[in-house]
């Protein structure tokens, strides 16, 4: 029998919706408020609500009030405060922070249980899963960090193509089976299905560790670019803690609707933000070379050195062999990122992934245009612009692309292509510690520390992990300053890649020992990250020289060599040993699907 009793709120769930969204307003309107502060005349700032006072009358409150709220209507006529820019983003902001609070109501199910809070209950169809995963997988690091590393580099910045192009094949030809058996056996993460594959809860362990961390800097990425739309609005408020109050409200939006509606809400606001996406690249890709002077102007206007990789000559293979290894190792990581295999594992059956990965390749398109926007600040000189040049200075070659919104367009088309920015960075960052989240609770939490928790509390501590995540990402940001933003999505993939051998091989062959795997994946990992340290942490490059050849490569690519071959070697050897490990809790037409 149960006796339990139910607070008025939780009876009437729409009445908790509503306070979710006032409680969620009051900060939002406080906040941004912030821009004006300095532009309000001294003594308002005896209003009780800015001195934690208290408030002597109601009347006097509401006069204050009145007079703060003129002030800042006076303020907002500052031609600097991009007014329009502001409220068109706050507005598309505002949609889509309504959308996330409903979208646990969306095909309902009980948000209690774990594939439901973490999968959508694994019910999404081709036009949903097409959103969610374009979503997930074309993020700031498209809209940001490609054009910022174009800006900068040149025709590195291209390795994005080449990577996008490559890894539909292998997705179509892989991620079907990891849904097929996941499906058959209820996995909720890749490391469930390492744990059942090899029957090794300290290898599960592995990669469960390592996608949770390596997700971090990619949700980092993510909030670099919100931040960098913050400044670009103007709603940066200077040095210190308070300068980073609008990025913490961004935050706590994107922690609550995470919190309350699960992978149901990045699902639906995916659809708007694919919408402004392509709206805001048309007009971009469209507007900028008429204004420009046409292509050939724009390549015209871009150093000799930044058009061309440079050649390889004797045995320096220079940046050739690093533009291949990118591309080839981004692809590769990309399929195991903790998020992507989450958004796979939600989709309803194979045959809406295989269509999705057929016609998902429409985005690379799009990743090519975004690439030459790089191209273009250059061309446009803003660096040198005085109203742009503080923006450059604070954020370097990411603030290239926001950059071309505020100089070239009116100020509600920036305010839409910048709303498009922030929501391409919001739908993954949820994506992301949903899926960290996952797998902590299930491969951490609930393997080591608490194996008999029930569902519910699983779920719950799913929720709250989905916090924690993303302060450590705020972390990454406050403390490890990078020239270029991609480089957090770099460090991820090499990070990523040493799971490669457990995931992918077990897909296909049970031939691996785990312990060999594991022998394999702490010899990568270690190695990759010393290798990053060489440079501070600052480049994922790695120069290997044999003879006189020297071979510049992503870090990562060469982790994974040292990790497959350990792996295989010392496989080899237990085997020859009669010491094999061969239990196996799936069969073989599990994978069918």
């Amino acid at each position: 029998m149960n006796d339990t009793k139910t607070s008025p709120l939780s009876r009437h769930p729409h009445r908790l919706r509503w306070l979710d969204m006032v409680l969620l307003a009051i900060p939002c309107v406080a906040v941004l408020m912030v821009p004006f502060y300095n532009r309000v005349e001294p003594e308002l700032w005896g209003i009780p609500f800015f001195t934690g006072g208290s408030c002597c009358g109601c009347r006097s409150a509401v006069f204050s009030w009145a007079r703060f709220i003129g002030a800042c209507a006076v303020a907002a006529a500052d031609p600097d405060m991009h007014f329009w820019t502001i409220g068109v983003f706050l507005a598309c902001f505002a949609l889509v922070t309504w959308i996330g609070l409903r979208a646990s109501r969306w095909q309902s199910g009980d948000l209690r249980e774990l594939h439901e809070w973490g999968l959508g209950g694994r019910r999404f169809g081709r036009w949903i899963t097409w959103f969610l995963i374009g979503g997930d997988l074309y993020t700031a690091y498209t809209f940001i960090a490609v054009p910022a590393l174009v800006f900068g580099a040149g025709a590195l910045g291209f390795f994005a193509l080449p990577y996008t192009v490559l890894v539909y094949p292998l997705v179509f030809a892989i991620l079907p089976r990891l849904w097929a058996v996941a499906h058959r056996h209820g996995f909720v993460t890749a490391a469930d299905f390492v744990a059942g594959r090899y029957d090794s809860p300290l290898l599960a362990f592995a990669v469960a560790a390592t996608g949770f961390i390596a997700t971090m800097p990619y949700i980092a990425l993510q909030l670099v670019g919100i931040q960098v739309v913050i400044a670009a609005l103007g709603l940066s408020t200077g040095p210190g803690w308070l300068g980073e109050i609008p990025l913490l409200v961004a935050f706590a939006v994107l922690a609550v609707f995470t919190y309350l509606s699960g992978l149901r809400a990045p699902a639906m606001i995916a659809v708007v933000k694919d919408v402004l996406v392509y709206i805001t690249i048309f007009a971009l890709i469209v507007v900028l070379p008429m204004k420009l002077g046409g292509f050939a102007a724009i390549f015209a206007k871009v150093p000799v050195d930044h058009l061309l990789l440079p050649a390889a000559h004797g045995g320096q293979l220079g940046l050739q062999s690093f533009y291949v290894t990118l591309a080839l190792g981004s692809a590769m990581a990309l399929m195991f990122y903790p998020h992507a295999t989450t958004a796979v594992l939600s989709a309803r059956g194979t045959e809406v992934l295989r269509w999705n990965w057929v016609f998902l390749p429409a985005y690379s398109l799009v990743l090519g245009l975004v690439a030459l926007l790089g191209f273009m600040a250059q061309a446009a000189d803003l660096p040198k612009l005085p109203d742009l040049a503080p923006y450059f200075q604070s954020f370097g070659p990411q603030f290239a692309m926001p950059g071309l919104l505020l100089h070239f367009f009116p100020q509600w088309f920036a305010g839409l292509g910048l709303a498009a920015v922030a929501i391409g960075a919001l739908v993954p960052a949820s994506i992301m510690s949903i899926a960290a989240a996952n797998l902590f609770t299930r491969n951490l939490y609930k393997a080591y520390l608490r194996p008999q928790c029930s569902p519910h509390e699983e779920t719950q501590m799913a929720k709250w992990m989905s916090l924690v995540v993303k302060f450590g990402a705020l972390l990454f940001i406050l403390f490890l300053p990078l020239q270029f933003a991609i480089q957090l999505q770099l460090m991820g993939g090499i990070l990523i890649l040493q799971t490669l051998p457990a995931i992918a091989g077990g897909l296909y062959t049970r031939w691996f020992d785990p312990r060999a795997l594991l022998v394999g994946w702490l010899v990568g990992m270690g190695w990759g990250i010393w290798a990053l340290s060489l440079t501070g942490f600052q480049k994922s490059v790695y120069t290997l020289h044999l003879g006189n050849w020297s071979i510049p490569a992503y870090v990562g690519i060469y982790a994974l060599l040292l990790n497959l071959g350990l792996a295989v070697l010392v496989t080899l050897g237990l085997r020859l040993a009669g010491r094999a490990h061969r239990r196996d809790a799936t069969k073989m037409p599990d994978y069918l699907g």
